[in-house]
């Protein structure tokens, strides 16, 4: 999916987190939002996922201008889901029952056609790379770990054919094996064809995950990159550290 942000703006209380934003996200990459606290990564992703509708500017999705207030439901319709840090899970309940809930498969009467939730989380459990026998669509939740709990909400996001995939700090309080999990299961994602958009503050996850960089900076997008252009995370932290330091739009040598 092909998403573009003109002269975007976004203020509350009247103070702009960013006034002139601009950047085009193309299909079938995976990118990471990194900057500062403050530089608008948060803000940026409410906007993409429809949870705040920008106050100035335009936003393109496929190539069409949208027209009049972008919203969660409008988000959705074109394809865009996002897994929120918090992963948004009734941990009582069921991996099928997760997957599906808010948005049930059912069939005449309305009836919730349960053996086919099961069949259908199934295949995604298997896609997505839930190898381990000893988890079923029936498992509760609660039974799992950090990351297979991220691999549940990614599963969600793909049965409603996530064209974006957005990921709001989808590593936090994981192990380096848990993280390990989140990165196959978003890779699985790549594969099936969505474009993966990955916001953190732990930038040698971001430098793992990613291959390509935007780095915001005070509102801003200050660099844009590819991975094969900053050849480790290091560099890339320091790459955050000058902006931190400089004035806007002072060219940062790769």
């Amino acid at each position: 999916m092909n998403i573009t942000i003109e002269g975007l703006g976004k203020r509350y209380n009247y103070e702009w987190v960013f006034r002139n934003l601009n950047y085009s996200f193309k299909e079938n990459n995976e990118y990471a939002i990194v900057g500062s606290n403050g530089s608008g990564k948060s803000t940026l992703i409410k906007i993409l996922s429809g949870v705040h509708s920008p106050d100035s500017g335009e936003l393109w999705v496929r190539g069409k201008r949208v027209e009049g207030q972008w919203t969660v439901a409008k988000a959705h319709t074109a394809g865009i889901e996002t897994v929120h840090q918090d992963r948004a899970l009734a941990v009582q309940h069921t991996i099928a029952r997760n997957i599906f809930m808010g948005r049930e498969i059912t069939g005449l009467l309305g009836l919730i056609r349960v053996q086919k939730q099961y069949e259908e989380a199934e295949r995604l459990m298997r896609e997505i790379g839930f190898t381990s026998k000893v988890f079923s669509p029936n498992s509760v939740v609660a039974t799992l770990s950090g990351g297979e709990r991220q691999g549940v909400a990614i599963a969600r996001a793909l049965y409603f054919e996530a064209e974006l995939l957005i990921l709001d700090e989808p590593t936090t309080a994981l192990s380096l094996t848990e993280t390990q999990k989140v990165y196959s299961f978003m890779q699985a994602a790549k594969e099936k064809g969505s474009s993966v958009l990955f916001i953190s503050h732990n930038i040698f996850h971001a430098y793992d995950i990613a291959d390509r960089f935007v780095i915001l900076d005070r509102g801003t997008v200050a660099m844009t990159a590819d991975k094969s252009e900053i050849e480790n995370a290091e560099r890339l932290v320091q790459i955050m550290k000058d902006f931190a330091h400089i004035a806007h739009h002072t060219e940062v040598k790769l």
